[in-house]
């Protein structure tokens, strides 16, 4: 393939974030924490790859179930460079977060049983609720910072 036919296929961020639903400034965010990559024409404007597209959509689904920004980008190191990622890509990085996901459920699934609870009582005590203040062997002892020796 010839370089002014790879070219040709390049997209501007302006349409990148016609097509992918992201403000132009979060792309030129991502672009500048390696989240995704361009190059700099003569006039000194972005170009992405066509590629960008699927990654712009892969960082935004991660950020949607809480994956940190940090998570994507180490994901990211291990996707291909000069290629679209085929499906076996995408399954091996999601893999990877597979049970830091089931965790997250988990917490939430109990968050959710104990907001009802504690909602339902009235009392929202930083001394006594079990949404606030889970698990606190130090509150027996009585308010405040217990365990710091003066």
């Amino acid at each position: 393939m010839s370089n002014s036919v790879a070219l040709a296929k390049e997209l501007t961020v302006g349409e990148v974030s016609d097509r992918s639903g992201v403000p132009a400034s979060t792309l030129r965010y991502y672009d500048r924490e390696g989240l995704i990559h361009s190059r700099r024409t003569s006039g000194n404007q972005r170009r992405y790859a066509r590629d960008t597209l699927r990654r712009v959509a892969f960082i935004r689904a991660s950020q949607r179930v809480g994956i940190p920004l940090a998570d994507i980008r180490e994901a990211l190191c291990l996707l291909p460079e000069g290629r679209t990622p085929t499906e076996e890509d995408w399954v091996q990085v999601s893999e990877r977060w597979r049970s830091e996901l089931a965790r997250r459920i988990d917490l939430l699934l109990r968050l959710q049983s104990k907001l009802t609870d504690c909602i339902g009582c009235g009392c929202l005590s930083l001394e006594k609720c079990a949404l606030v203040n889970p698990c606190d062997v130090l509150g027996e002892v009585g308010p405040g910072a217990g365990g710091l020796q003066f």
